[in-house]
């Protein structure tokens, strides 16, 4: 059982719209729409568990309704914090499926990850028992304490970005979230569940994922949304068209080289 546990219970602060984030409309859709059918439609996802603000788990029942995603199993009220809200819908995913599923987190406002991001993550976690999609860094990060001078620069090329879906087995992510949630200072600074096992000593393994990938926080994300989507329009009208004839030229290249390569032996 593959499952994807998509988290949207933020509220859009730094965005400063009069809805929460991911329920702003791109191209006619809301955001968590937009996220949500990648899972929908991906071959290899069982079950959908969302977890949303209390206040619209009708509006987003209405939205599964009319979007059709027949995959999501839940929609669940978020908690106190993202982490919260994530272990709320683990433990209905633990409740109703067996322990050793595949759960798949997943930002509901990153709704440009790739099917085949997807797919590396089932497959990560089938080999090492995590998996934690990764990007390299093509800008120089600094560490700061202070945030006005420079602690440290670390080697650009030793330096990647974690993104989503962060991937484990059902009870090994739920075993790590119990742990953190019984210490003194639980969520505080876990960022992310690749924070929270790494806290706990357990190596985190990585995937490679899509630079598109990108988390709508501020109005200048929403742009570069509307722009990756314009491309993979663009591309799904035109790219393979040209991906096509471009594979036929360098066929017909091959085979004729081979000819002659054949003719000179021959002579």
């Amino acid at each position: 059982m593959n499952i994807a546990i998509v988290f949207a219970g933020g509220s859009g602060v730094r965005m400063g719209a009069g809805v929460p984030k991911q329920f702003l409309e791109i191209n006619g859709r809301p955001i968590i729409i937009h996220t949500l059918q990648l899972f929908q439609y991906h071959g290899e996802i069982d079950k959908i568990y969302l977890s949303v603000l209390s206040d619209y788990i009708p509006y987003m029942e209405e939205l599964v309704e009319e979007y059709r995603l027949r995959k999501v199993a839940r929609i669940l009220p978020g908690g106190d914090t993202a982490q919260d809200s994530i272990y709320n819908a683990l433990k209905m995913a633990e409740a109703e499926n067996p322990a050793d599923s595949i759960v798949l987190i997943h930002d509901g406002v990153r709704p440009f990850v790739s099917y085949d991001v997807i797919s590396r993550n089932i497959g990560g976690v089938r080999k090492n028992g995590n998996a934690i999609t990764c990007t390299p860094c093509y800008e120089t990060i600094l560490i700061s304490e202070s945030g006005g001078t420079v602690k440290e620069v670390p080697f650009r090329k030793e330096t990647f970005a974690a993104q989503a879906p962060q991937s484990f087995y059902l009870k090994d992510i739920i075993a790590a979230h119990d742990a953190v949630r019984k210490t003194e200072t639980r969520y505080e600074n876990m960022v992310d569940a690749c924070t929270m096992i790494r806290s706990l000593g357990i190596t985190a393994h990585m995937v490679e994922g899509n630079r598109g990938n990108i988390k709508v926080t501020t109005p200048e994300d929403v742009y570069m949304f509307r722009a990756l989507l314009q491309y993979k329009e663009n591309e799904q009208a035109f790219g393979l068209g040209i991906t096509n004839r471009i594979e036929t030229r360098m066929s017909r290249a091959k085979e004729q080289k081979s000819s002659l390569t054949e003719e000179g032996e021959q002579g």
